[in-house]
């Protein structure tokens, strides 16, 4: 007769989840402790599961009016996303195209107007090459 016992998993877990206690739990929990007499306030923090710490600190944040529904999210403010961005990105892209085009064009006229000189041929401009 063999006797076989589980031994538990002797891993620790990391820690213990971060608890997050919504702003009307707050609120009630908050009424529920200052009408409770001085001897039933322990109970009720025991029974929550709660410390006085969390008492001062709710009281704190209602008195500055984050429990009203006035909270502020916590962490970096989200960048506002300019509507026209977008469009920007796609002008500038196109700019680069078009400016990448037009170097390719003038080393092309460059190139004809030297083998041009080169064959004693007389090339005809146009009235917009004169201006320039």
């Amino acid at each position: 007769m063999t006797l076989h016992v589980e031994m538990p998993n002797p891993k620790v877990l990391e820690r213990p989840a971060h608890r997050q206690f919504t702003a009307e739990y707050k609120k009630r929990t908050l009424e529920q402790y200052e009408c409770a007499v001085k001897g039933e306030r322990g109970a009720l923090l025991r029974k929550e599961g709660l410390y006085s710490s969390h008492i001062d600190s709710w009281r704190k944040q209602r008195d500055a009016g984050s429990l009203d529904g006035n909270m502020t999210k916590r962490g970096r403010k989200p960048t506002p996303k300019n509507p026209l961005a977008a469009e920007v990105e796609a002008l500038k892209r196109k700019l680069a195209t078009a400016e990448k085009k037009l170097a390719q064009a003038r080393t092309i006229i460059e190139v004809q107007k030297k083998i041009s000189e080169e064959l004693g041929l007389t090339l005809v401009t146009s009235e917009s090459d004169e201006s320039e």
